[in-house]
């Protein structure tokens, strides 16, 4: 896999006339990029061009879990594509494309030598495909990049499957706050680099 920046396994190729970085699962020789073929999954840094598709991926997450989320809890995570150009104040974003559809997403928030994952979703049609294990590995790879210490994240403890995520990926469970958020508990998770 190419490398950009020192950040191993993202690729600068063109896409539609604008440079994005790009992480395949795929192999590719030093200097020859290769084309995804049909069905790989990339994972490549979101611009403001891909708002609307961003916006619409996290409709699709957390429509799935309408029937058990509180109104207020399911408003706070679906943003419209004017909420989300907010949300991109200072966070990096990272999407996975699977066939030239965005399939997932991960912010990536760098402050004082830590960088804070947000907004991790995969769409529900691709769940247990290794989409979110991609994504956190990119988000981790950037932050090393940033010389980050340590990468870490806060899941609503209701999401059995992101914590499950999280310590596979060799997060440690380091605290929890109780009532937390919109009467919700908030689990931590963090990784040293």
């Amino acid at each position: 896999m190419l490398s950009l920046c020192g950040v191993p396994g993202v690729a600068t190729q063109e896409n539609s006339g604008r440079s994005s970085e790009r992480a395949a699962l795929a192999t590719e020789k030093p200097g020859h990029p290769s084309v995804p073929s049909s069905g790989a999954l990339l994972v490549e840094r979101l611009t403001h061009e891909d708002i609307p598709a961003i916006a619409a991926l996290y409709r699709r997450v957390f429509e799935s879990f309408r029937p058990e989320l509180p109104p207020e809890l399911l408003k706070s995570f679906v943003p419209n594509p004017l909420e989300f150009t907010s949300w991109m104040e200072n966070v990096t974003y990272f999407a996975a494309r699977r066939d030239g559809k965005m399939i997932g997403a991960v912010g990536c928030e760098i402050a004082d030598g830590s960088c804070r994952l947000v907004h991790l979703g995969v769409d529900p049609e691709h769940r247990r495909e290794s989409v979110g294990t991609t994504l956190v590995n990119a988000a981790v790879a950037w932050a090393r990049h940033n010389a980050c210490n340590s990468v870490w994240i806060d899941v609503m403890a209701r999401f059995n499957g992101a914590a499950a995520l999280f310590k596979h990926l060799d997060f440690a469970e380091c605290g929890v706050l109780h009532r937390h958020h919109v009467n919700e508990d908030v689990r931590f998770f963090e990784k040293l680099l």
